[in-house]
């Protein structure tokens, strides 16, 4: 049977999707100085095994492109990626920036560029301070004793190690006969359990788990692309992390449907997962060609960029299949 029934007892007590209180913060099963939740749960063993059976020969790239106006959380008033050239060849003739005069600006060219950009932006891990109740993130820590100036000093994109890990597709729209999900579709328990029975596919404890919803293949639309998206609910997610999941990733922005359906929780999938369950998120993956490869099984490998006490990491996660 797929799912949380394969998790034997002793693997259940570290899980903390078993001993959550809805709308409270989870203590985690792994100590009270945890901040990357369920993670934990891969080991140097896993790691090992994964890539014995990884395929190197092909790999393919999880992750999008960022680029000026690309689709992200602009209509929440959250910035947009900007980039800017800050030397550029013929600018350096002019302003001889770093006083080399102009003979050496006319034979050297050189070009440099900035960045700004939102950290949920593009591909990327929402990490476990990303989302609490109330004060309190993840294993109870304080916003009054954990949260500075800048950042947070606990749970932060730098506290996540390089992940390797058997990487597991749910093609939820696939499984329904459609390119895409329709507009709100609320992924459950059911869904998942149907897709993954056509898949022939069980999940393990440590899974790094990412659910097609189709929404990429309007990117990079933002007008396709970002309004009531399809994505997990609650059920879903509780079902994913009872599996033992140690990370859920998604095509979509957001990872669960928007708008929500709980009249008292805007993102109640995030709450849970965060704060409750110690579930990493991933969002905005690119996994329309895995599909069409139905590669359903995989070698996970990704390494977020290390920001310190950064709410989320952005990260280009790569799939490599198993060798035959």
């Amino acid at each position: 049977m797929c799912g949380p029934n394969i998790v034997d007892e002793a693997t259940r007590r570290k899980i903390a999707a078993y001993s959550t209180s809805p709308g409270e913060v989870s203590q985690s099963p792994f100590g009270s100085d945890d901040e990357i939740g369920m993670i934990n749960l891969l080991t140097p063993a896993i790691a090992r095994d994964q890539l014995a059976r990884a395929d190197g020969g092909k790999v393919f790239d999880l992750s999008v492109d960022l680029f000026v106006d690309m689709p992200t959380w602009t209509a929440a008033g959250e910035p947009p990626f900007s980039i800017w050239m800050v030397h550029t060849p013929r600018g350096s003739v002019v302003d001889d920036p770093v006083g080399i005069g102009p003979a050496q600006n006319e034979a050297v060219g050189w070009s440099a560029d900035a960045i700004s950009m939102f950290t949920h932006c593009g591909t990327h891990i929402d990490t476990l301070n990303h989302f609490g109740y109330q004060n309190r993130i993840w294993n109870g820590f304080e916003a009054d004793k954990h949260l500075g100036s800048r950042h947070w000093t606990k749970a932060g994109a730098d506290k996540y190690p390089p992940v390797i890990a058997r990487g597991v597709l749910i093609d939820v729209a696939a499984a329904k006969g459609v390119g895409v999900l329709p507009d709100s579709y609320a992924i459950g328990d059911t869904d998942l359990t149907e897709a993954l029975a056509r898949q022939r596919m069980e999940l393990r404890p440590g899974d790094i788990v990412m659910v097609r919803t189709g929404r990429h293949s309007s990117w990079p639309d933002p007008g396709a692309y970002l309004p009531k998206e399809p994505g997990i609910d609650r059920k879903g997610a509780e079902f994913l992390a009872k599996a033992g999941t140690a990370m859920i990733g998604a095509d979509n922005i957001a990872l669960e449907h928007l708008p929500s359906a709980d009249p008292e929780n805007w993102l109640p999938v995030h709450t849970y997962l965060l704060a409750e369950a110690g579930v990493p998120i991933m969002e905005v993956v690119d996994l329309e060609e895995i599909s069409r490869e139905q590669i359903y099984e995989f070698v996970f490998v990704g390494a977020c960029l290390k920001l310190r006490g950064a709410t989320a990491g952005p990260i280009r996660p790569l799939a490599l299949p198993i060798r035959d």
